[in-house]
C-alpha cells in the first residue's frame, strides 16, 4: 500500500473555508436528492452511560467514505477530552484504494456549521443571528452564517465565557437565551438534554436551525414548539429516529407527509416558508454525504498543495 496522508483538525480549517463548505454541502444535499450520492442508514453503537459511536458510509462521485466518531458528552469534564472524537477514510471509489484518513471532529464542525447556513439561505425571513449554545459547533455555526452575510448576532451559553468569547471574534455581543431567541435565525447547538425552545419563545418570522438533538432521547425544543413550526429535516429516517422531530413521532402526532426534506427545497421540488411571517424549523441530524463534502474540499485542497498532511504507510 503506498503512504497514506492524514489530515489534522488544523489543516483541514485551513484547506476549507466556511464558503467552501457551505458550496460543497448545498452542493452534497442536491446530489443526493437526485441520486447521485447515497449514504445508508447511520449506525449507533451505545457505550452505556458513557455516550455512543456512529458510523456513517457515503459514496458520491470518485470517493467513498467511512466516518467514524462518537458522542462522549461527559469526556470534557471527566477526562480533558473533546466530547466528539473520530476519523473519516477515504477511499477509491473506483479501485477501493484508502487514499486520506481526515480527523472527525474538524469535518464534523465545519459541515454542521455549512448546513446551518444552507438551511437558513433556503428557509430564513431575515437576517439576524442568535446562537444558543457557543461550543465548538455553535462557534462554527456562527462562523459559516457570517460567511453568508447573516448578522449581527447574539451569543447565548451556559458558560459565559463562551458567548462572550464568540460574541468578541465575530463583533456581536452576549446576551440572555430570550435576546438570542429573538433573532431571525436562531441556531440551537446544546447536547439536547433539555429543551431550550418553548412555545412562548417562537415569533412571527423566526427560522430555527436545531443542530444539537443528534440522538435518540435529545430534544432542544418541546413537541409543542415544533409542531407549531412549519418543518423541514435533513433526512426524514434519522429526524424522526433521532432527531428534534422525533419526540413528536413518538407521540403520534407527527407525520411524514408534514416534513419537508431541505433537498426537496434547494432542487426546487418543494417551496420553503409559506410566508414572511411563518415559524419555520430545520431538524439537523448530520448526514454522511455532508461529511463526504468537506472531506472531498479537504482532499482537493491536499492535491492541489494548498496545504500539507503527514503520512502514515499501512
Amino acid at each position: 500500500m503506498p503512504e497514506l496522508p492524514v489530515l489534522s483538525g488544523e489543516a483541514i480549517y485551513a484547506a476549507v473555508s466556511p464558503a467552501e463548505a457551505i458550496a460543497r454541502v448545498r452542493d452534497a444535499f442536491v446530489r443526493h436528492r437526485r441520486g447521485e450520492w447515497r449514504m445508508p442508514a447511520k449506525v449507533y453503537l451505545d457505550s452505556p452511560p458513557h455516550g455512543d459511536f456512529r458510523a456513517m458510509p457515503a459514496i458520491g462521485g470518485d470517493l467513498a467514505m467511512l466516518k467514524w466518531i462518537s458522542s462522549f458528552p461527559s469526556n470534557p469534564g471527566e477526562h480533558g477530552l473533546p466530547a466528539v472524537i473520530g476519523q473519516v477514510l477515504l477511499s477509491d471509489a473506483r479501485t477501493s484504494e484508502p487514499v486520506a484518513l481526515l480527523d472527525a471532529g474538524a469535518v464534523t464542525a465545519l459541515r454542521t456549521g455549512a448546513v446551518a447556513a444552507v438551511a437558513a439561505d433556503a428557509l430564513a425571513a431575515g437576517r439576524s443571528v442568535g446562537i444558543v449554545g457557543c461550543g465548538l459547533h455553535g462557534a462554527w455555526a456562527a462562523r459559516c452564517l457570517v460567511a453568508a452575510g447573516y448578522g449581527p448576532g447574539v451569543c447565548f451559553d451556559m458558560r459565559a465565557e463562551a458567548a462572550e468569547s464568540l460574541a468578541a471574534e465575530l463583533g456581536w455581543r452576549a446576551g440572555a437565551r430570550p435576546e438570542a431567541l429573538a433573532a431571525d435565525v436562531v441556531c440551537c447547538v446544546t447536547p439536547g438534554h433539555a429543551p431550550v425552545v418553548e412555545t412562548q419563545d417562537l415569533h412571527p418570522g423566526l427560522h430555527l436551525n436545531m443542530l444539537g438533538a443528534d440522538g435518540p432521547g435529545k430534544a432542544e425544543a418541546t413537541v409543542d414548539a415544533v409542531l407549531a413550526c412549519e418543518l423541514f429535516c435533513d433526512e426524514w429516517a434519522q429526524a424522526s429516529h433521532g432527531g428534534e422531530l422525533t419526540g413528536a413521532v413518538e407521540a403520534g402526532r407527527l407525520r411524514r407527509d408534514a416534513v419537508t426534506d431541505l433537498g426537496a427545497v434547494l432542487t426546487g421540488e418543494a417551496p420553503g416558508r409559506s410566508e414572511p411571517e411563518a415559524v419555520t424549523l430545520f431538524d439537523s441530524t448530520g448526514l454522511a454525504i455532508q461529511d463526504l463534502a468537506v472531506a472531498a474540499a479537504a482532499l482537493e485542497a491536499l492535491r492541489d498543495g494548498r496545504v500539507e498532511a503527514q503520512t502514515v504507510s499501512l
